[in-house]
C-alpha cells in the first residue's frame, strides 16, 4: 500500500503486525484528523478469518472480534528530528497512566528511533468517543467537563524516579511575533514585559502540558455528555498546573471566544484545582497565550479539518488580542 506521500508504508506494517496477537492481522487503516505534530491513523484489526481481501484504506472491522488501535507517525522533518525523545516520552507516560484512573490509551509498541518503521511510530489503543470542538449549546458544559479532567490529570501521584521532565516555555520575549497591523502595540508592549520576569515560584505537579479540547474526546450529549480519553501525551511535564489551565483557556478562548477562555480557570479551581493568583497567574496565563502569537495559524489548520471553517486568520487574531486585554483587566 502507498500512502498519500507517494511513499510506502511496509516496514511499519510489518512492525505493527509484529505487537498483535497471532492471528491477527490490519484490515483497514483511517486517516485520522486533526492533528499538526503527527500524521494519526486508525488501524482495524481482526481475526485472521476475518472476510477481507486486503488492507486497504476502505477496510472496516466490524466483526465481533474485532478491534482498532492508533498509530502516530511523525513524519515531517522537525518533529522527526525531536521523534526520539517525544516518542519515548509519550510510551513511559502511558504506561505509567496504565494503573490509575486517567482515560488515557494503552502503549502497544513504540518505534521511537525509526529503526524498522519508514517514521518514527508509536501504537496505542483506540479509546471511544470524537473530538468535540464545534460552536453549540454544549460549550461551557464541556468546559466543566475538561476542568475535572485536568484536575484528575494534575492529581496523579508519581514517584519522583519515574516523573517526567521538568516544564518548558514556548516562547520568550525576544520570539514574541507581535502582529504587524495591530491597533494596540501598547498591549502587547506590556504582556511582553510581564512575561519577561522570573517565573514565579509554584508548586510542581504532573502536567499533560498539551491539554485542550482537541486532545480530549467526548461521548454522549446534554447529561450523558462524559470525557472518554485523553490523547496526546508527548510533551507530558512536571511543572505549574497554572501552566496547564492557561494552554486550555487559551485555547478555549480561540475556539469559542474570549468568555470562554476566561471561565476556565474558575471551573478548574471549582473542580478542586489550585491556581496562583493576581500577577503570578497573569505570568502564566501570557506565556502560553504570547505563544500563539502572531494569528494562532498553527491551531487553525487542525480545527478547520475538524469542521470549524469560521476561524479565519483575522477571527483568531483578533481574538488572542482581545484575550490578552481580558486577562488584564482580570488579573493585573
Amino acid at each position: 500500500m502507498i500512502d498519500d506521500n507517494g511513499r510506502g508504508w511496509a516496514g511499519t506494517r510489518r512492525w505493527v503486525q509484529g505487537a498483535l496477537a497471532p492471528g491477527e492481522r490490519i484490515v483497514g487503516v483511517h486517516e485520522l484528523k486533526g492533528g499538526w505534530t503527527s500524521r494519526m491513523r486508525r488501524l482495524d484489526i481482526a481475526p485472521e478469518d476475518h472476510d477481507r481481501g486486503d488492507d486497504g484504506n476502505n477496510g472496516n472491522s466490524d466483526g465481533g472480534a474485532g478491534y482498532a488501535l492508533v498509530l502516530r507517525s511523525f513524519v515531517k522533518p522537525f518533529y522527526r528530528r525531536h521523534a526520539p525523545g517525544m516518542l519515548a516520552r509519550e510510551a513511559g507516560v502511558l504506561r505509567l497512566l496504565e494503573a490509575g484512573s486517567i482515560p488515557a490509551p494503552r502503549l502497544r509498541a513504540v518505534d521511537a528511533a525509526g529503526e524498522h518503521c519508514e517514521d518514527p511510530s508509536l501504537v496505542m489503543t483506540h479509546l471511544p468517543g470524537s473530538v468535540r470542538v464545534r460552536e453549540d449549546g454544549e460549550v461551557a458544559r464541556r468546559t466543566v467537563l475538561l476542568a475535572r479532567q485536568l484536575a484528575a490529570v494534575h492529581a496523579v501521584t508519581v514517584p519522583e524516579h519515574e516523573r517526567p521532565r521538568a516544564w518548558q516555555a514556548w516562547t520568550s520575549p525576544e520570539h514574541v511575533q507581535v502582529p504587524a497591523a495591530t491597533a494596540r502595540p501598547l498591549l502587547w508592549e506590556r504582556a511582553v514585559q510581564v512575561i519577561g520576569r522570573q517565573a514565579p515560584a509554584h508548586r510542581p505537579c504532573f502536567l499533560h502540558r498539551d491539554f485542550h479540547p482537541g486532545n480530549v474526546l467526548f461521548t454522549g450529549d446534554g447529561g450523558q455528555l462524559a470525557v472518554s480519553g485523553v490523547v496526546d501525551w508527548v510533551e507530558t511535564s512536571w511543572g505549574p498546573a497554572d501552566l496547564d489551565v492557561a494552554h486550555c483557556s487559551t485555547a478555549l478562548a480561540l475556539l469559542h471566544g474570549v468568555p470562554a477562555g476566561m471561565a476556565f480557570a474558575q471551573a478548574y479551581e471549582q473542580a478542586g484545582g489550585v491556581l496562583a493568583t493576581g500577577e503570578d497567574h497573569l505570568y502564566w496565563r501570557l506565556l502560553d497565550a504570547l505563544a500563539f502569537a502572531p494569528d494562532a495559524e498553527k491551531v487553525a489548520v487542525p480545527w478547520r479539518e475538524l469542521g470549524r471553517t469560521d476561524l479565519s486568520t483575522p477571527v483568531l487574531a483578533g481574538r488572542l488580542e482581545d484575550y490578552l486585554q481580558a486577562l488584564f483587566e482580570r488579573y493585573a
